[in-house]
């Protein structure tokens, strides 16, 4: 990774990819990272394609948007349908296994994951899934430490619901094998 790395949150309203990128941020914040996080979603927040994004780097960002996100995750067709074709080249793409990957996709580096089904069956709760993904994710691109991303977690996220959402963590980092990890991680400049 240069000094500059672009990502793409992506999913429907209501699957928690927003609180993901936010949970992202402040793992970043917590390893001395910079970070920008957006947001956008249409006035169908329940139900449309949402995405979020964030912009990392060691240095200085000088424009906050994502332009070409070098990571993408895609939890629903409509979103990797709608967001797959806008990446950098080289893009890590993960996908909820689920998903059908179209034809103009079979040369980005995929990475399908049971997330959705990780979280309805192995958590038990299918509103963990965006937590799934966060450990997934930082498991797949070793981008901050362990402790860091439960912190950040642990403050975005509501009271009471702190074993449930690091047993999802857990279920996710699990999905991601050491030889994958070390296939895709990445190193922020």
């Amino acid at each position: 990774m240069g000094n500059r790395y672009e990502m793409r949150l992506a999913g429907s309203g209501g699957q928690g990819v927003i609180l993901a990128s936010v949970i992202l941020a402040e793992a970043a914040v917590d390893s001395g990272v910079t970070v920008i996080q957006s947001q956008s979603y249409g006035p169908e927040a329940r139900g449309g394609v949402c995405r979020a994004e964030l912009v990392l780097s060691r240095g200085t960002l000088w424009f906050p948007k994502v332009t070409r996100p070098d990571f993408l995750l895609a939890l629903t067709q409509a979103s990797l349908d709608k967001y797959g074709r806008e990446l950098a080249e080289g893009a890590i793409v993960m996908v909820d296994d689920s998903l059908t990957v179209p034809e103009w996709l079979e040369g980005a580096r995929l990475v399908p994951l049971p997330i959705l089904g990780t979280a309805r069956d192995a958590v038990g709760k299918l509103f963990t899934a965006n937590v799934v993904a966060v450990g997934a994710i930082n498991a797949l691109l070793g981008l901050f430490d362990e402790k860091a991303l439960l912190e950040g977690a642990m403050r975005r996220l509501p009271a009471g619901s702190e074993e449930i959402n690091k047993s999802a963590l857990a279920a996710g980092a699990a999905l991601v094998s050491p030889e994958l990890a070390a296939a895709f991680a990445q190193k922020i400049g």
